[in-house]
């Protein structure tokens, strides 16, 4: 009896650790999102710099349906709280710098972009394993991921972690 009580311990424990290794974004969420890049405007982002702030990801491109029609409330949420810590980052999978450069004047998308025009190959959505797009990751003031579904309720959730 001991010895199956033992074993069954022993596949429990090898289950969790193995779903905690394989969790997509737990480094995310225990660690500050470490991106820097040179934008498309020139500037120098590097999220360690943003640190007491509360900054969106938003990976997302012109030709995306979803995105276009998400960027009015990205922009609205951005001009409301803007001035109170809220800062975005985006990352454009776009192929087609023109299209990128006349959509964000358009809608007054003044945020640094990240662009290589290597679309669904893009660097940095690779490195975080970017699969579907709109994704928009929230980040805390401590540079952590919060939230890696900020589409629901923008502007709600961001005031939530600029009160924390």
């Amino acid at each position: 009896m001991k010895d199956r009580n033992l074993l069954y311990a022993i596949i429990c424990l090898s289950f969790l650790a193995y779903h905690l290794v394989r969790s997509e974004h737990l480094g995310l969420k225990m660690n500050p999102v470490d991106l820097n890049f040179t934008a498309t405007d020139g500037s120098q982002v590097d999220l360690a710099a943003l640190r007491g702030k509360v900054v969106l990801i938003d990976f997302w491109a012109t030709w995306c349906p979803a995105c276009m029609q998400e960027a009015p409330d990205v922009v609205s949420t951005y001009n409301k709280l803007h001035g109170q810590g809220f800062e975005v980052v985006g990352i454009s999978l776009d192929v087609d710098r023109n299209a990128l450069d006349s959509v964000t004047s358009e809608k007054g998308m003044v945020w640094p972009q990240y662009f290589d025009g290597k679309g669904w190959s893009n660097d940095i959505a690779a490195k975080y394993g970017i699969h579907s797009i709109p994704t928009m990751w929230l980040l805390d003031k401590t540079g952590k991921l919060a939230d890696t579904n900020a589409r629901a309720d923008l502007e709600g959730n961001v005031k939530a972690l600029l009160a924390r």
